[in-house]
């Protein structure tokens, strides 16, 4: 049935698609799939510096290469969505992630860490698009005043994702792990050892271009359920000026510390389940831990879009903020299941804070939000500092001692929680 009230701007927050709730079925699916896909890197960091005998810093460049994406693309990815609508630019993203995905397959046969790193980076950049058209698409299907909760929502439906792909991923990917030891094979015997032990990752990833190319074509099929968003004369590059409004900047680098600091915590689980003195599992087993961790942010968002109705959005951020605070000084401080444990809990924690940020810091943009989407998502680039910083932290200090790092940018989070506590007056 056709919404009553159709969208003239990318950005406009006054125009409200009660009657569609098929499109909104189509938003839970893109947040499935750009969770799940992103959630990938948790396992594969393992995999290839075991393959390539890489430092903890070296592995982070895995997620360094992913989220660069979101800094060279979200402001291209938004003005796409001006230019040709929200429907047609999600096939657009779709159809760059299955490019991305093959692009796995001359990375295994080079046999080149830095070609698997340029294939993750063209992944990313369609999740980035799909990312772009999704945050502000599902705000406009309901009601404003239940848009923290709406979006809290469908973010459960990315950590659903996140908490099926890791453990799919951990069987196919980390199953197959041999027993020969990296560091004795040199020339030729490395080169071939390691297209060989890559070819689980194309298999895996040759998968998800298929599923991809299915779902571009579904949405191609409807790609006029919205009409198209008209392009606007504003240069896209004066998105950056939303950031000298105080509550929007410090929403922008709240995403940036906080996709930081949970990726930097996803991305040293496996390892760090794996320590001797945290629970010492075997590689396999530390990775069908990962989903605890995407799980309980599945879990977290469910209940948290119901807190969100009741409480300040802004008190609630702060308070899951104290918590992951206090786990990680915990894992820190302990050892064995309680200290791994504490790290998986914050996931939990973790639930509600992207969609509450990124909700608060838009609020009264009106027509410029497809904007302020593009630019929140540069700031999404966090995802491939803080984990390079942690990675740092860790070659230097230890796993254990590297977690201030993310504890620093909770801390940042907390802040903005208790800054935005109040409504938005304009």
């Amino acid at each position: 049935m056709q919404a009553n009230h159709a969208p003239q701007s990318a950005g406009s927050d006054t125009t409200v698609h009660a009657d569609v709730p098929d499109l909104r079925l189509f938003v839970f699916a893109l947040f499935f799939i750009f969770g799940g896909i992103t959630s990938l890197n948790d396992i594969l960091i393992p995999k290839l510096k075991e393959l390539f005998t890489l430092s903890y810093a070296q592995a982070m460049l895995i997620q360094s290469a992913f989220f660069f994406a979101y800094f060279v693309v979200s402001l291209p990815g938004a003005a796409i969505v001006r230019r040709i609508g929200y429907m047609k630019t999600a096939v657009v993203g779709l159809l760059t992630m299955t490019a991305g995905c093959l692009l796995f397959i001359p990375a295994s046969q080079s046999g080149q860490f830095v070609v698997f790193l340029g294939a993750l980076f063209v992944l990313a950049a369609g999740i980035t698009i799909v990312q772009v058209v999704a945050n502000p698409l599902i705000s406009l299907l309901g009601q404003p005043r239940t848009t923290h909760s709406r979006l809290t929502f469908a973010q459960a439906f990315n950590s659903l994702g996140t908490t099926v792909f890791p453990y799919v991923g951990s069987i196919l990917i980390l199953g197959s792990l041999s027993q020969v030891d990296v560091a004795t094979l040199t020339g030729d015997a490395l080169q071939a050892y390691r297209a060989q032990e890559t070819q689980v990752v194309v298999q895996a990833y040759g998968a998800l271009a298929v599923a991809l190319l299915l779902v571009a074509g579904l949405v191609w099929l409807r790609r006029d359920r919205l009409p198209p968003t008209p392009a606007t004369d504003t240069p896209i590059l004066q998105a950056f000026n939303l950031l000298w409004q105080p509550r929007f900047g410090y929403g922008a680098l709240c995403i940036f510390l906080y996709v930081g600091g949970e990726v930097a915590i996803g991305s040293i689980i496996v390892n760090y389940l794996m320590s001797a003195d945290v629970m010492g599992l075997g590689e396999q087993a530390a990775g069908k831990m990962v989903p605890l961790y995407w799980g309980g942010a599945m879990v977290g968002r469910f209940i948290g879009s119901y807190f969100l109705k009741v409480f300040s959005p802004g008190k609630v951020l702060a308070t899951v903020c104290a918590a992951v605070i206090t786990l990680l000084l915990v894992s820190a401080n302990t050892t064995g299941t309680t200290s791994g444990y504490a790290l998986l809990a914050i996931g939990l924690c973790n639930s509600i804070m992207f969609p509450t940020i990124f909700s608060l810091a838009c609020e009264g943009l009106g027509k410029r939000a497809a904007e302020g989407s593009g630019v929140i998502c540069v700031a999404i680039v966090g995802g491939a500092v803080v984990p390079l910083l942690t990675g740092l932290a860790a070659d230097v200090v230890g796993l254990k001692l590297s977690l201030v790092v993310p504890a620093l940018c909770y801390i940042g989070i907390l802040g903005f929680g208790w800054y935005a506590r109040r409504p938005y007056d304009a």
